[in-house]
């Protein structure tokens, strides 16, 4: 029998960008490639940037009103049926802009929040995504009825405009406390599974999206999580009991990081990042291959900070060394030294000199540099094992 294949619809997008003063162009410009294919893993299929440089974006449309123009002639002309902004847009933004283009807007919190939406598969998962989503909404509902906004009137004369925003307002917000006392009830549930684990080592995989933390969780616990080249492949906090020789710990695979994470989904995923704070080592794993890997490891530091967890011991694993692409540099180049053009071998010595963080360079994929990765992990636990156990002989 002939097997079916039903093709998905692509939303064909466009996607707006901001340089504002002491911004970098050419960073703009990656976060803008991120921003793409944060498009393409919703199922969307990016067709065009625009850039706009301003001192500061505009409190009413973002961007000034000539490139709105810009953008709205190119839409009219290719069909586009989104528009995707690398900022959060206030309400304000939001309601002139789809008024002036006359189409589906979204800012980068809205797109991720639709990934998460898409990826969530437990109940625990989606009652999170939920919240967060609830939470952009909130600010965001007069959008909804602008057709009724004409009828306002004095006291005794309200619209049902504005009677209707009251009322879905005051639904929301109920949804909203129901939302938090639900997962207040499951972070007891879990945190109480977290404490019957007994005094087993933990050690939490941590990184930005995308840099292979769930094949490494895959190769280290001969498991089988769901890791795909898309970005938020994880969403469901998985731990597995991994033992290297005679020493067993507990090894958590959880949500990647990454730049301008929505405030609602940091504290949506509270139990999830909890699992990082009672970690006693975090593995930070690391795509070598990513042009942009230097600022990952900062959104990554930062997000740490955050949610109180940088002031654990950290192993840095530098991934994806057999995709690392190295230029060479032209010795008569006016230009500085770029990332790209050290050697593996360079950085590696560069790395290791300045800071003062063990890391191991390893490729999960080909799994290259695993038996060392294995043995460092059976140090570093033993020692912590042997600090809770010193009369537990059988490590020696």
């Amino acid at each position: 029998m002939a097997k079916i294949t039903v093709e998905q619809h692509q939303e064909k997008a466009v996607f707006v960008g901001v340089i504002k003063q002491n911004d970098d162009e050419r960073q703009v410009m990656e976060y803008l490639d991120e921003l793409e294919f944060l498009a393409e893993t919703a199922g969307a299929i990016g067709v065009k940037k625009f850039i706009q440089k301003l001192d500061r974006p505009d409190s009413r449309t973002y961007i000034r009103s000539g490139k709105l123009l810009e953008i709205k002639e190119y839409i009219e002309e290719n069909e586009i049926e989104v528009v995707i902004f690398d900022d959060e847009l206030s309400p304000t933004q939001l309601r002139n802009i789809e008024r002036e283009l006359n189409i589906r807007i979204l800012d980068r919190t809205n797109l991720i929040l639709d990934i998460f939406a898409q990826r969530a598969k437990t109940a625990y998962a989606k009652m999170q995504v939920e919240l967060a989503q609830y939470q952009y909404l909130l600010p965001r509902l007069t959008r909804m009825w602008t057709h009724l906004e004409r009828q306002k009137g004095g006291i005794g004369m309200r619209g049902p405009g504005e009677t209707q925003i009251e009322t879905d307002r005051r639904i929301i917000q109920d949804k909203i406390a129901r939302l938090k006392e639900q997962l207040k009830k499951v972070d007891k549930q879990m945190a109480s599974q977290r404490g019957n684990r007994g005094s087993l080592v933990r050690i939490s995989l941590v990184g930005y999206t995308n840099v292979g933390k769930s094949t490494l969780m895959n190769l280290l616990a001969k498991s089988d999580v769901f890791a795909e080249n898309k970005l938020f492949a994880t969403l469901d906090t998985t731990v597995r009991k991994v033992v290297i020789e005679n020493v067993p710990f507990l090894l958590s695979d959880t949500v990647g990081f990454i730049r301008k994470l929505p405030h609602q989904l940091v504290e949506a995923f509270k139990s999830t990042l909890d699992e990082v704070r009672e970690a006693d080592i975090l593995m930070h794993v690391v795509d070598i291959s990513h042009p942009n890997f230097e600022d990952h490891i900062k959104v990554v530091e930062e997000t740490l900070k955050d949610i109180k967890a940088i002031n654990k011991p950290i192993f840095v694993v530098f991934n994806k060394i057999d995709a690392y692409r190295y230029e060479e540099y032209d010795e008569f180049s006016l230009e500085p030294k770029k990332q790209e053009n050290y050697t593996l071998d360079e950085f590696k010595n560069s790395w290791i000199a300045k800071e003062n963080t063990p890391c191991i360079f390893i490729s999960a994929r080909e799994k290259i540099g695993i038996d060392k990765l294995r043995g460092d992990l059976y140090k570093m636990v033993a020692e912590i094992h042997a600090g809770r156990y010193p009369f537990d002989n059988f490590l020696w």
